[in-house]
């Protein structure tokens, strides 16, 4: 075998799988994981010179309108049901533990102030946060600790995790969304609510009760 062919050999082993090829293995890691799944990720498990970025690129354009469609949640990516397929789920998806309405009031709070205190979502509730509630939050992994503040006592602050995002269908928090949003849609009373504080306005927010019901959609 000539030196050239040996080169050759030796290139074709470092090169990477077209890019048809690439969109195979990134749908296969996406429909085999439970959790979403970053591009980093993907990148680590497939071949050396892939790129998970750009076949994530066109997986989505081929999923469009399908009944399966790619998501971005977060900084990952995951294959979930078409939102207007969602009914044919019901069974599969009812909530068997229902949040208390404590619990449910103090995660729309961390959701819409992040990050905020414990005695910050006391001030806003205008009742205590039971070490329970918390707890029960911090266990569904659906809000998790963030940075301690630079301020008298360093209190600790909690932010919603990327479980909640996922469970919601949001990439961000800032996704979540406004008080004018939710009445059009029917889902709030049309009455204006008690202030949550001076950080939050008619567009980011809305009072304890109507997002309870946001919650429990």
């Amino acid at each position: 075998m000539s030196d050239v062919e040996e080169d050759r050999i030796e290139e074709s082993l470092f090169e990477a799988p077209p890019v048809g090829e690439q969109e195979r293995m990134v749908e296969a890691v996406l429909f085999a994981s439970a959790d979403p799944v970053t591009v980093a990720d993907l990148n680590a498990r497939m071949p050396h010179g892939c790129d998970a970025a750009a076949a994530l690129v066109h997986l989505k354009k081929r999923y469009e309108g399908r009944g399966v469609n790619l998501v971005k949640t977060g900084n990952a990516w995951a294959m979930r049901t078409a939102p207007d397929l969602s009914f044919l789920m019901q069974k599969e998806t009812v909530e068997t533990r229902k949040l208390s309405r404590a619990a449910i009031e103090t995660l729309a709070i961390i959701a819409y102030h992040q990050p905020v205190t414990r005695a910050e979502i006391e001030e806003i509730r205008g009742v205590a946060v039971s070490r329970g509630t918390v707890d029960q939050l911090l266990e569904m992994e659906w809000i998790r600790f963030g940075r301690r503040r630079m301020t008298p006592g360093r209190p600790i602050t909690f932010v919603v995790t990327q479980d909640f995002l996922d469970q919601f269908g949001l990439e961000s928090a800032r996704d979540l969304p406004g008080l004018k949003e939710l009445r059009s849609a029917g889902l709030l009373e049309n009455r204006p609510p008690p202030s949550l504080g001076a950080s939050l306005d008619d567009e980011e927010g809305g009072e304890d009760e109507n997002q309870t019901e946001l919650f429990e959609e």
